[in-house]
C-alpha cells in the first residue's frame, strides 16, 4: 500500500474540483471568457466522468499512471462532495468535502483520515474555480490568461492559463493549464506544473452532468478501520 500524503490529497481534490470549470468558446477574448464563467458556474450541481492521471517525475524519467472515475456534487457555494475512485494500478478511493479527506485502500480495508486544517485557504481557491466562484474571485486568486484554441483527443477545446497568487498554492503548482471542451463546457484535460519539470496531466472522458446525485454514492465501505493521520488535538 502506498499512502497518500497531504499534498497528494489536495491534488486529488483539485483534479475533481477543476473538472467543472465552465468553458469559454474558442476565439473568445479573456473578458468574454470570464463573463461566460459568471453565467455558467451558478448552474452547476454535479457531474461524473472517467479520469486518467499521469504524474511525470522528470528526475527519474518516470510516469505514474492511474485510471478511475470522478464524482462531484455541489451542495452550496462553499460546500461540495468529491469522490475520486482509482481502479488501476491500485484500488483506492478518496472522498472529500471542505473540511476533510478520507482515503480508502481496498488492499488493507483501511480509511486514512486527513483534516484539511491550515490548507483550507488553498481548498477555497480551488472551489472558486468552477463551483459558484465568480470571475472576480478567480482573478483575485490567480493571474488569468487565455491560452487559445486547441484540440484534445480530436475534440475542439479552449486552453486557460492560471498562475496562483497565494504563496502556498504557488509553491505546489507554479502554473495550471486547463483544456475546456467547446462542445460540452467541461474540462477534457488539465496540466499541473510542479517543481522543476515535474507535472501532473489529467484527462477526462465520458463527462456527464448529474444534478441529483444521492449522498449514498459518496459513502465508503462500512466496517473499515479508520486511521486519523493529522487530527487536531
Amino acid at each position: 500500500m502506498n499512502p497518500m500524503n497531504p499534498r497528494e490529497q489536495l491534488s486529488v481534490v483539485a483534479l475533481a474540483l477543476l473538472a467543472a470549470l465552465p468553458a469559454p468558446a474558442a476565439g473568445l477574448t479573456l473578458a468574454q471568457a470570464l463573463s461566460k464563467i459568471d453565467q455558467i458556474a451558478s448552474h452547476f450541481k454535479g457531474l461524473s466522468a472517467n479520469i486518467q492521471t499521469v504524474q511525470h517525475m522528470n528526475a527519474i524519467h518516470e510516469d505514474d499512471e492511474q485510471t478511475g472515475s470522478i464524482l462531484v456534487k455541489r451542495l452550496s457555494r462553499n460546500n461540495l462532495h468529491v469522490k475520486v475512485a482509482f481502479d488501476k494500478p491500485e484500488p483506492k478511493t478518496a472522498v472529500a468535502d471542505n473540511k476533510k479527506i478520507d482515503v480508502y485502500y481496498a488492499s488493507s480495508a483501511e480509511i486514512q483520515e486527513w483534516d484539511v486544517g491550515q490548507r483550507r485557504s488553498m481548498l477555497d481557491m480551488i472551489l472558486a474555480l468552477g463551483f459558484g466562484g465568480t470571475s472576480r474571485e478567480l482573478q483575485d486568486d490567480y493571474q488569468v490568461s487565455l491560452g487559445g484554441p486547441d484540440t484534445v483527443g480530436g475534440e475542439a477545446a479552449t486552453r486557460l492559463e492560471l498562475i496562483p497568487k497565494l504563496r502556498e498554492m504557488l509553491e505546489q503548482w507554479r502554473k495550471i493549464e486547463l483544456w475546456i471542451s467547446d462542445k460540452t463546457g467541461y474540462a477534457v484535460q488539465q496540466k499541473f506544473y510542479q517543481a522543476g519539470r515535474d507535472y501532473m496531466l489529467i484527462t477526462y472522458t465520458n463527462v456527464q452532468t448529474r444534478p441529483d446525485i444521492p449522498d449514498s454514492e459518496f459513502a465508503l465501505p462500512k466496517g473499515a478501520k479508520k486511521q486519523p493521520l493529522n487530527k487536531k488535538k
